[in-house]
């Protein structure tokens, strides 16, 4: 039992010392410099089907055509559309991902005060996004 619990102790302690600030800081930093440019790269690579499949066509700028809602209306999008908008999607996701980090970084810290605000954060990240994508 006293095996046991030294191990678990030894193993908190070494998370700790693992997740410090600056490291917290330079895995938030990749994260979002990676989703950026994933993000980038797949509205380049929408545009330039979009381009490439309808050079020809003009737009019907005389209809009105309403706003698709919902992430389930991609489906019923072009498909070099539909991956524009999964870019932009993948770049609204950025910033949540960052505090999920964040909040995960801030518990393995064992700082709750900071745990607490950056919840608050997430919740209101993620019901903004409900709304807006239901």
């Amino acid at each position: 039992s006293d095996v046991c619990s030294s191990d678990l102790l030894q193993r908190v302690a070494w998370r700790r010392r693992t997740v410090t600030d600056e490291r917290l800081e330079r895995i938030i930093g990749a994260l979002l410099r990676t989703g950026v440019i994933l993000s980038a790269a797949v509205v380049l690579a929408g545009g330039i089907w979009y381009l490439a499949s309808s050079a020809d066509a003009v737009p019907p700028y005389r209809h009105f055509q309403p706003h698709v809602r919902g992430v389930h209306a991609l489906a019923e999008l072009p498909p070099a559309t539909a991956l524009i908008l999964v870019g932009m999607l993948i770049l609204i996701a950025t910033p949540v991902a960052r505090v999920v980090f964040a909040l995960v970084g801030f518990a393995l810290e064992g700082d709750r005060a900071y745990m607490v605000i950056t919840g608050v954060v997430l919740v209101v990240l993620m019901y903004s996004l409900g709304m807006a994508l239901a």
